[in-house]
């Protein structure tokens, strides 16, 4: 599974790490995109990996397309659909493989991520995927402008705060964020799924990836662990 994953997937040698505390902050943070029960191993790999990246540099993420701001024709229905007939997909037995792996890979946005973190397009074959996952679902619907993609939790989770779709009521559809020690902070997230609904007792009903062995599980999650919420702008 993708928490035995953590220190393998992008290859560090010491020339890399000469680059300094920002490429190696963002390549330990892609790996912070743990499954949900690796609370105790990636807790605090995630913090130290996600304070350093943000204090080295700030993850600047507005949508630039005017277009892209609005409501897309995608619906949250839609989107949910999509993810629960992945529910079963499992990675394999080195930890990846998956289609949203090898989908993210060779994406425009792979490029983008490499050169903001370091390491290699390759490497996420084999990456922790909740958020790869999240993100294969918004472009296999349509709605990659209002749910974003990205193979790092934290900054998947900056891209909904910097374009002020973010906040702590759980809707069907939108992209939440835990922190298994019941952080508030964007920095210390763990991992990420969509909300099915909010099942009024404390606890939310949800669709992830990377979890369980390493599969799209549907879940429950108590509230305690969340971070936050991202709203896509879908249609009505």
């Amino acid at each position: 599974m993708a928490k035995h994953r953590l220190h393998r997937a992008f290859k560090l040698d010491l020339a890399k790490l000469a680059l300094g505390a920002t490429a190696v902050a963002g390549v330990l943070g892609t790996h912070a995109a743990v499954n949900a029960d690796t609370a105790s191993q990636a807790a605090a790999g995630t913090t130290a990996a996600g304070t350093a990246g943000t204090a080295a540099r700030p993850y600047v993420a507005k949508v630039s397309d005017e277009s892209a701001k609005g409501k897309v024709n995608v619906t949250a229905a839609q989107v949910l659909a999509t993810a629960k007939a992945q529910v079963g997909t499992t990675e394999d037995a080195n930890g990846g493989g998956t289609k949203f792996q090898k989908w993210y890979a060779s994406s425009q946005r792979a490029g983008e991520t490499v050169a903001r973190d370091g390491g290699n397009r390759q490497a996420y074959v084999n990456a922790a995927w909740c958020s790869m996952f999240v993100s294969w679902v918004g472009n296999q619907t349509g709605a990659t402008p209002q749910i974003g993609w990205d193979a790092y939790t934290v900054a998947h989770a900056k891209w909904f705060a910097a374009n002020d779709r973010w906040g702590t009521e759980a809707k069907p559809g939108a992209v939440v964020f835990f922190s298994w020690g019941g952080s508030k902070d964007l920095s210390a997230i763990q991992h990420v799924g969509f909300v099915v609904k909010n099942n009024g007792d404390g606890t939310i009903s949800t669709i992830e990836g990377n979890t369980g062995n390493g599969k799209v599980e549907e879940r429950v999650r108590p509230t305690s662990q969340v971070v936050g919420y991202g709203y896509p702008s879908y249609a009505a």
